[in-house]
């Protein structure tokens, strides 16, 4: 059996964070353990409250399961404040866990869900123990300081975001005009672009979640990063094409699209 970590925030719909997680590990055949960082309030339309855990609850969690389970890649989605950021990097330094890193700052409704001071300690203390971060483009425009406008701007952002210390980054370029999608894929030596159709529909919450935990399904598998990414990449595309039109905003993208036909 393979084993992965999701270490974020509680959508109480459902259709993002930690639940959206759960789903595509399970989906892809991993099983997921599940460290709850913040408890939010929303739907598909807003969110009406946060509460973030403490620190030290959400260092208790990830103490248990590995001392229990044999983990070696994890994910993180929200990690909302400068402590929970800190001592998330300071258990995954003192257990060598591998990180793939979704830098969630903003809920699809607009909500924030990563404080300022939080940002810096994302940069200063997470991405240098990450495995993969995989911003999109407002994401990559905060953590690499420049305003993309175009393929070239992607890539220096990216150049610039590796300097912060991830092995590798993946910049999503769903924010970019056209019927087509391109990601930009950067090992620190060559940049790599993948571009997929455009799948036109409003119901895109936890897309990011999905690819990333995808991504680290594959990994917990034993697949390299490249490959990791593409296949679950393959993997958000169709969940995106099959996505959920329920609530009254954005639906949910569907990674457990085999149950629900």
């Amino acid at each position: 059996m393979h084993f992965g970590m999701t270490i974020a925030g509680s959508d109480s719909g459902a259709g993002a964070g930690m639940q959206q997680d759960l789903k595509t590990f399970t989906a892809l055949g991993v099983y997921c353990a599940t460290i709850v960082t913040s408890v939010t309030a929303q739907n598909t339309y807003e969110v009406t409250a946060i509460y973030d855990l403490p620190a030290e609850i959400v260092e208790a969690q990830i103490e248990a399961v590995l001392a229990d389970f044999e983990i070696r890649y994890g994910k993180t989605g929200m990690l909302s404040n400068a402590d929970i950021v800190r001592s998330v990097a300071r258990k995954a330094r003192e257990h060598g866990l591998s990180l793939v890193v979704d830098p969630v700052m903003v809920s699809k409704s607009g909500a924030v869900l990563l404080k300022q001071e939080a940002v810096e300690a994302l940069r200063s203390d997470l991405l240098s123990l990450a495995l993969m971060v995989t911003p999109n483009i407002p994401e990559a425009e905060i953590l690499s300081g420049i305003k993309i406008s175009n393929s070239y701007d992607m890539e220096e952002a990216a150049r610039r975001i590796i300097e912060l210390g991830p092995k590798y980054v993946v910049i999503k370029g769903g924010h970019m005009q056209g019927e087509t999608v391109t990601d930009l894929f950067y090992d620190g030596k060559s940049i790599m672009k993948f571009s997929y159709d455009r799948v036109n529909t409003k119901n895109t919450h936890g897309g990011g979640d999905t690819l990333s935990a995808a991504i680290t399904a594959y990994l917990s598998k034993g697949y390299e990063p490249l490959r990791a990414y593409a296949l679950g990449r393959r993997f958000m595309q169709r969940a995106i094409e099959r996505a959920l039109n329920v609530g009254k905003g954005y639906g949910p993208v569907n990674p457990i699209y085999k149950l629900l036909k």
